[in-house]
């Protein structure tokens, strides 16, 4: 039942913006039945459909192993790149030409994703890498690199990153 809210929630989220109804209830579809393996192998084919309508036609790399939490918004999904161990919470943006996932390390391994918490906004041509954490309403400045955690509330821009308040004092 959670599932369905969640797709009630996307759908909410992406109003006026076909492209990101039709993106989340297919990533919706395919991360609930990816949850046991009798399921994934009896709709195998959904999944290589999943694969190439997405990622292929679509353009947007969003692995149905990614946890993404409801209210999910996508905004111009081109060329839209997630690592499958990013954690999203709900309410988030996220908009064309970002890249967000792990970064290698120098022993050859690769570092974990970030993680958003509720309400995360994420400009166009963002790229957000490593084991970071971005905090509940905070956001990322269109084309910053960020590299470092952002609290909750702030807002990550240029590059590198600077991270200030979101909100400026009253």
């Amino acid at each position: 039942m959670a599932s369905m809210w969640n797709i009630a929630q996307d759908w909410a989220a992406n109003r006026g913006n076909p492209k990101g109804r039709l993106v989340m209830l297919l990533y919706r579809t395919a991360h609930l039945l990816r949850q046991s393996t009798i399921t994934f192998l009896l709709f195998l084919p959904y999944f290589l459909l999943y694969r190439l309508l997405v990622e292929w036609v679509l353009c947007i790399e969003l692995p149905w192993k990614t946890r993404i939490g409801p209210g999910f918004r996508i905004d111009h999904g081109q060329a839209l790149v997630v690592n499958d161990h990013t954690v999203f919470g709900a309410g988030c943006t996220v908009r064309n030409s970002t890249t967000i996932g792990n970064k290698r390390l120098p022993d050859g391994t690769y570092s974990a994703s970030p993680r958003f918490g509720d309400r995360v906004d994420i400009g166009a041509n963002a790229v957000i890498i490593g084991p970071i954490t971005v905090g509940d309403d905070a956001a990322i400045g269109a084309g910053a690199v960020v590299v470092k955690d952002v609290p909750a509330g702030y807002i990550a821009v240029g590059n590198p990153a600077r991270i200030l308040p979101r909100r400026r004092p009253a």
